[in-house]
This record gives structure tokens, C-alpha cells and sequence, in this order.
């Protein structure tokens, strides 16, 4: 993730395993500016366009787009973009294209997704903790996931000891829909990683 973005992914699996993921995001405009300096705007990192998208989802045969748009509110520009996926491994593929930051047991009726959403362990300083704290500030990663029978959900941090409560934070831990929302300066600033295990 990077600093000066926020997202909000929903997702819906149904009880075939296909499913829909409805994802907003925000990045802020000066991030998408530093993107496009020297010659580099043919090499966006953060999919804005809906042509950046068609490309990722070309290498992803399960997935497919269903409708994208973009505006700007002056601070950010702001993407709204819906896709649906034929089973379970076409998401993961989406939401970690290297395979290494999650994993997928089970299937539609009886399974666990489990996402990293930082593996912690870095050191920073006073100075740029309150520097990460001020360019993240009104930003959030937000997931919810609707099954098509009861869930769990856990934050847990990467040896797997559940969490403490996290300031700002917002979690729907059990139930048909489960989300959680944590603001992105406490997932970037993790010293001991979080991961969302999300269990059916």
C-alpha cells in the first residue's frame, strides 16, 4: 500500500464461489503527479485509468471488469470500479498478483482467505512517524466480505496473536457480512503486521 491512498473493497462470494468485488479508492493528487515526473506516466504503479485496469485483468482470465469511473474532488482522484471472479483463486489472484502476502483454503461452502495487510518489522523514527501520520491523516483501508452462510473475521498480527483493539478502527467480526475499517496510518505504522483471516 502507499501512503496517500485510501480503499474500500466489498466483496460478494456466492455459493458457487464466483462472486463480485465492488472497489473505491482514493489516491491523492500529488502522489499521481511524483508518478508521472521524468517520463514515468506510462508506468503508474496504482491502476487510475480504465484502460490500466483492462490490462491487469487481460493476465487474469477469471476476472472481468463490469464498470469503472473516475472523478476528482480537488484533493484526490477518486475510482470506482466493479469486476466480477468466476471462483475464489481469480480474487486472490486480484488482490495479491504475487502470491506471496496471501492464501486460500477450502472452497465457496467451507473455506479461509487469509490477506496480509502489512508484515510489520520495519524501523522508523519520531520524525517520520509524525510525518506518515499527517500525509495518511482521513485515509482508510476498508474490506467487507458477504458469504453465501455465517463468517469470521480476525485481525490478527503475522505470528497470528489476535490483535488488540485498534485505535479508530471499526470491525463486523461475525455474521452473513464481515468488515473491517482501520485507518491507514495504523496498518502502514504496524510494527508486527496485520493480517485479516477471514474464515466460513
Amino acid at each position: 500500500m502507499s501512503s496517500c491512498f485510501g480503499v474500500n473493497a466489498d466483496i460478494a462470494i456466492n455459493s458457487n464461489g464466483s462472486g463480485t468485488i465492488a472497489l473505491e479508492y482514493c489516491i491523492n493528487n500529488s502522489l499521481h503527479t511524483l508518478g508521472e515526473l521524468d517520463g514515468n506516466e506510462r508506468w503508474n504503479t496504482i491502476p487510475v485509468g480504465r484502460a490500466d485496469f483492462e490490462r491487469t485483468l487481460d493476465r487474469l482470465p477469471e476476472m472481468k471488469l463490469l464498470s469503472f469511473s473516475s472523478k476528482e474532488d480537488g484533493k484526490n482522484i477518486l475510482i470506482s470500479v466493479k469486476m466480477e471472479f468466476s471462483n475464489l483463486h481469480g480474487l486472490l489472484a486480484f488482490l495479491d498478483a504475487s502470491g506471496c502476502r496471501s492464501s486460500l483454503t477450502g472452497d465457496a461452502r467451507t473455506g479461509r482467505m487469509i490477506l496480509t495487510l502489512n508484515e510489520g518489522a520495519w524501523d522508523t523514527n519520531k520524525s517520520f512517524d509524525e510525518f506518515l501520520a499527517s500525509i495518511c491523516e482521513g485515509y482508510s483501508v476498508r474490506m467487507s466480505v458477504s458469504f453465501p452462510g455465517e463468517g469470521n473475521l480476525t485481525l490478527s498480527d503475522i505470528p497470528g496473536r489476535p490483535l488488540p483493539s485498534i485505535p479508530g478502527s471499526e470491525i463486523l467480526s461475525r455474521g452473513k457480512k464481515v468488515s473491517f475499517s482501520i485507518p491507514l496510518y495504523q496498518v502502514l505504522s504496524s510494527r508486527n503486521g496485520i493480517k485479516a483471516d477471514f474464515l466460513w
